[in-house]
């Protein structure tokens, strides 16, 4: 008697270029309505990783050729501890901020640009901004979410930093329609960008029914290839899968599983793209 049964594609990872840090899963100062975490309704957890487990990840990977350290969560501007895990993470390698912008002001820019002239690496950062008209961004995230993070993007361009724009493609508009308005913004705000600091992320609708994941073949540009996240309960595959079961990989750096799984709906997000969803491409930037 012959059963249908359904193998999910393992793939290895290459190597750990990419370390993102989830510095808080639940705690953000947006609640998106097409934001794929679930925040609490009322409770605030306290949920903050805490710099021993950082700097520990960090000399358990000291063999691994790090590129960039992305401090990401929920929001990870919250973190009471933000400063200091930034300055700590600087002695390692480039970190990206990946925030909805609205902790950023001149003040915080300019105190920034002064911790990155401390350090031999670079600050990043990638801004959520998901349409180029302010009433439909503003409808999927919060009044006033379009002029917080014009405000960002404009101080961190006056200091120097070359932010990456970040697009969750709510509303499945065209690459070609994103560019083309995003350009528009940038130069309406007299902003000093062009489309390569543009990352268009898909939408995953967190509400869809279960699928199979299918793929014809396992594209390059998958995160889980060069990444993994470090979270307050261990080592996950990617940010999609922090704190996940199907995308845990150890407790620690010190003997992690660099095998996983495409398995998930967040696979399928994946797999679809056809660029990194998470890390940065430097490439366009040399």
């Amino acid at each position: 008697m012959r059963t249908n049964t359904y193998q999910a594609e393992v793939i290895t990872m290459k190597s750990l270029k990419n370390l993102f840090i989830e510095m808080t899963a639940k705690n953000c100062n947006m609640h998106c309505k097409h934001c794929y975490i679930d925040f609490p309704k009322y409770k605030k957890v306290e949920d903050y990783i805490k710099l021993d487990v950082i700097k520990n990840a960090i000399e358990e990977t000291m063999d691994e050729n790090i590129e960039c350290i992305y401090l990401t969560g929920a929001e990870p501007m919250t973190h009471p501890d933000f400063n200091a895990i930034l300055r700590f993470c600087l002695t390692r390698c480039n970190v990206c901020i990946c925030t909805n912008g609205s902790f950023i002001n001149e003040k915080k820019a300019r105190f920034l640009k002064k911790v990155e002239d401390e350090s031999a690496y670079e600050i990043w950062f990638k801004i959520s901004l998901d349409h180029y008209e302010e009433a439909k961004n503003d409808s999927i995230r919060y009044r006033g979410a379009f002029r917080h993070a014009i405000f960002a993007l404009k101080h961190l361009v006056k200091y120097g930093f070359t932010p990456i724009v970040s697009v969750t493609n709510y509303y499945k508009m065209s690459e070609e329609e994103i560019y083309q308005e995003f350009s528009k913004i940038f130069a309406k705000y007299n902003l000093n960008l062009d489309i390569a600091n543009i990352q268009i992320v898909p939408y995953y609708d967190k509400n869809s029914v279960n699928e199979t994941v299918q793929f014809e073949k396992v594209p390059n540009t998958l995160d889980c290839f060069h990444g993994r996240i470090l979270t307050n309960s261990g080592i996950y595959t990617c940010p999609f899968l922090a704190n996940d079961y199907r995308g845990r990989c150890g407790s620690s750096f010190a003997d992690y599983n660099k095998r996983s799984s495409l398995e998930t709906n967040f696979c399928n997000v994946c797999l679809n793209s056809n660029n990194t969803i998470f890390a940065i491409d430097f490439a366009k930037f040399v």
